[in-house]
């Protein structure tokens, strides 16, 4: 039985986007125990394999299965659409005891010999001390494996959300759902069906909503489930992962770079979805004003177009922008 999350007008009403820093933590911990996500992140994990190896990971992987159920209360839903880890893992530290225990018992019981080896068992007996103990690893696991490469991650999730709120306007959130991953389907109209998961799940939403969070350690697969008291969330496959670990400048064409100066064609082929100036200048390593001169440069050139989204002003590539980028790319 595939995962399925039974909408009514309400839910349409309350589906919105996040990033979490918190989740891309926790995924993080899984990729390293998962061999075959590792083809994407090779780059990743030669970077981190020596801080990676002084931490004991064991109590998080005892609650990681291969099939079955993830402690809700290590990665919650985030409330806002991006929030700081230090405002996850407070939230985490917030868990009430109970709930860590019953979440606790849930993901043993679905991992052969773990709920009888001693972790286990005294993660069970004492959850007020379990939860000190994971958080406190979600805490170094973020401070030494992903927080440095935040920034990279972050731009890749927030082009993603930028892009996927632009389909969301243009197709409506039945439209959209289906474009985020071939996991996903609508049955009878109303209910969200998502193959490919491990185990089966049957929610009704009641008012709810949705949360669509994109992720960069759960390519290619969609995760979903949360039981109450959280609002159910659809983690995706992010866009873009391909050229993830590769610096914009390493794809960059020579004969562009020429043409228009190696810093503006820099910013014109990183341009590969929609982004702002401060993720930009994240990403290529440049001061936000340098940046910002180039954004004006190139769109005065007409290659660039810009609109504002929220409180950032998004630009994207002109079919004459994606033209010359593409032309100089094939030249080189």
């Amino acid at each position: 039985m595939p995962f399925q999350l039974h909408f009514d007008e309400s839910d349409l009403l309350r589906c919105r986007f996040a990033v979490s820093p918190l989740w891309e933590t926790q995924e993080a911990v899984r990729t390293l125990a998962r061999p075959e996500r590792h083809g994407y992140h090779l780059p990743w994990l030669r970077g981190i394999r020596t801080a990676a190896a002084a931490i004991d990971l064991a109590p998080l992987h005892l609650l990681m299965p291969e099939r079955g159920h993830t402690p809700d209360f290590l990665s919650r839903p985030p409330s806002v659409p991006l929030p700081t880890f230090e405002e996850e893992i407070a939230a985490v530290r917030g868990t009430d005891p109970e709930l860590v225990r019953t979440d606790i018992t849930l993901a043993l019981a679905d991992t052969p010999g773990a709920a009888a080896s001693p972790e286990g068992r005294a993660m069970a007996a004492d959850p007020a001390r379990a939860l000190r103990k994971l958080a406190g690893l979600l805490e170094r696991v973020w401070h030494e494996l992903v927080e440095p490469d935040w920034p990279r991650l972050r731009t890749l999730l927030e082009a993603d959300v930028a892009y996927h709120s632009r389909r969301l306007a243009e197709n409506g959130l039945h439209g959209l759902l289906g474009e985020l991953s071939p996991q996903l389907g609508w049955t009878d109209g109303s209910t969200l069906t998502i193959t490919g998961t491990s185990g089966s799940h049957t929610r009704v939403l009641g008012g709810d909503g949705l949360v669509l969070m994109p992720s960069v350690f759960c390519w290619p697969n969609v995760v979903s489930g949360y039981l109450p008291p959280w609002q159910p969330a659809v983690i995706y496959p992010v866009r873009g992962i391909g050229g993830l670990w590769t610096r914009p400048s390493d794809r960059t064409p020579d004969a562009l770079a020429r043409l228009l100066g190696r810093a503006r064609a820099d910013v014109l082929c990183a341009l590969e979805e929609p982004a702002g100036t401060t993720a930009l200048a994240r990403l290529l390593g440049l001061a936000p004003s340098s940046v910002s001169a180039h954004l004006a440069a190139l769109r005065g050139a007409g290659l660039l177009t810009s609109r504002r989204y929220g409180h950032q002003v998004l630009y994207e590539r002109t079919p004459l922008g994606i033209a010359l980028s593409v032309s100089q790319s094939a030249t080189d």
